[in-house]
């Protein structure tokens, strides 16, 4: 599967703490020719973010104004701040690269109507949904307050796993990367 532009697109998607994140991080070390879409967003950003590395940090209004100026294959609101997946970016980073893509089911649901972008859908679940409290908990990015939202809107994610093409349980991140390694691997043959 791969685009006219001669890219692998992998969107990795997943409630949030169940290790989207980190996996995407670890395919791109291994993988070279893969490289991250990397996101704007709203949020402010974490201690450990670096600007262009993680996010583009803009506000509220540069952000409509980008939506006003389709400048979005996808843009959502999750959790009162608002993300969207630059075109310009990605058609860029597609004249030479593979792209992993690390977005909600919103955004996939969005990118999945650009029949262009030939797209390798995977969902990643936690075990359960006490696992994933832990993880929230255990990362130590998220307020109280915050990691409720998190659980709270694991429910509703949930659903949408049968949206993507590929569901994996990360129970354990060398197992969960393997089998996302041997997705890789059969769309690059």
């Amino acid at each position: 599967m791969t685009s006219g532009s001669g890219g692998i697109m992998i969107i990795l998607s997943s409630p949030s703490g169940a290790g989207k994140t980190t996996l995407t991080k670890k395919i791109q070390q291994k993988y070279q020719d893969f490289k991250i879409s990397v996101s704007h967003t709203t949020r402010k950003p974490r201690s450990n973010e670096v600007e262009g590395v993680d996010y583009f940090f803009i506000n509220n209004e540069e952000f409509r104004k980008k939506i006003v100026n389709g400048e979005f294959y996808e843009h959502a609101k999750i959790f009162d701040n608002y993300y969207g997946t630059s075109r310009s970016s990605v058609n860029t980073l597609l004249k030479n690269n593979n792209i992993l893509f690390d977005i909600d089911w919103q955004g996939t649901q969005q990118l999945s109507n650009f029949k262009e972008l030939n797209l390798i859908k995977i969902y990643l679940v936690p075990p359960n949904k006490e696992e994933l409290r832990s993880r929230l908990i255990q990362r130590n990015q998220d307020k109280d307050d915050v990691i409720l939202k998190r659980l709270k809107a694991y429910d509703d994610d949930i659903i949408h796993w049968s949206d993507y093409d590929y569901v994996i349980v990360n129970d354990n991140l060398e197992h969960c990367f393997s089998q996302i390694e041997k997705i890789i691997l059969s769309a690059k043959n």
